[in-house]
């Protein structure tokens, strides 16, 4: 049995052009006053049935052709749809007259927004998170504003299987209206799942910190981690017509169970790397007391005495308490 799947055409937007609303605007003024005169005129004349067939036509006419009014503000774009037939998008803001048969898609959106606020409520995710305002402009209205999705934060697994505690926020905007529109179902929504997605698969790819040399961590190199987090969203969205500006790590923690024990194992290399300092230190400081003291001759040490001194000189310098020095009154071999 053979399965045949086939994917569904993608939607490219292309800009139309309609009527200038104030050129249209005193054209059906006209045919509302030219209504009027001629009601006024059918009375006056007394019964005339084309007159009155006239009045009655004219009037819903005028109804009809006012639907085709619509404005648009800076940063939005109208998505025409004519009896299920996609026609292009308007992007120029001002008032506009177009087609009154054009599809109101106040309702259709109206339900996808209802729909999405209500697994949003389902999925126990904060109301507005997802951000559902661009699907409620109704007559197929979209934003092209950028937005901002500040993502909750997530409890996933790193590359080595600690559990962390990761958040992100991610900028973008709407560049395609008509994949926006079309190609999925709410692309709100779809933004907002693909980046949660996103981000959890990132997650898994690298350390949260203490890589091998040279590799990558999300602690270390959160610049690296955010650009390829933006190229994998960018790839994700690129369906539903979403440009994708920005997105960066907001936060990166280990998960409270853990965090305890990775903070001493921190705490814990912070004093190995402090005492390796100071033993640096120490040992130059040794190495260079006995060489100056053999260079100007002021004393000859023998082995034995030398290993003493560096004995002592190490004990002092590297010592965490107070050192209290013992004079000796004698020799200096007694």
């Amino acid at each position: 049995m053979t399965i045949n799947l086939k994917q569904a055409e993608a939607i490219t937007e292309r800009s139309v052009h309609v009527q200038n609303g104030w050129l249209m605007f005193p054209v059906l003024v006209g045919f509302l006053l030219a209504d009027i005169a001629l009601l006024i005129f059918a009375i006056e004349k007394g019964t005339q049935t084309t007159s009155w067939i006239v009045v009655v036509l004219l009037l819903p006419a005028c109804v009809i052709l006012s639907k085709g009014f619509f404005t648009l503000q800076p940063n939005e774009a109208r998505v025409l749809v004519l009896f299920g037939d996609y026609k292009g998008t308007v992007r120029t803001s001002g008032l506009h007259w177009g087609n009154p048969f054009y599809t109101n898609g106040s309702q259709h959106f109206g339900a996808l927004a209802r729909g999405a606020e209500l697994q949003s409520k389902l999925a126990g995710t904060k109301a507005g998170s997802g951000g559902i305002s661009g699907q409620t402009l109704g007559r197929n209205k979209i934003s092209l504003r950028a937005r901002t999705l500040n993502g909750d934060k997530l409890k996933v697994n790193d590359k080595r299987g600690n559990p962390i505690e990761i958040a992100a926020v991610v900028v973008w905007r709407v560049e395609d209206t008509a994949q926006a529109t079309f190609d999925v179902d709410n692309y709100e929504n779809y933004v907002s799942t693909q980046s949660e997605s996103a981000l959890r698969h990132l997650a898994s790819l690298y350390s949260y910190d203490y890589g091998e040399e040279n590799e990558t961590t999300l602690r270390s190199n959160m610049a690296e981690v955010s650009q390829t987090l933006r190229g994998e969203l960018q790839e994700r969205l690129a369906k539903a017509g979403v440009v994708v500006d920005e997105a960066r790590l907001t936060h990166l923690a280990y998960a409270p169970e853990i965090a305890q024990a990775m903070l001493r194992r921190q705490q814990a290399e912070a004093v190995i790397a402090a005492r390796q300092k100071i033993v640096q230190g120490a040992v130059s400081m040794v190495d260079m007391a006995l060489r100056e003291l053999a260079e100007k001759q002021v004393l000859v040490l023998d082995d034995e005495r030398k290993a003493a001194m560096v004995s002592n000189l190490m004990v002092v310098l590297c010592g965490e308490s107070e050192v209290h020095p013992v004079l000796n009154t004698g020799t200096l071999y007694s």
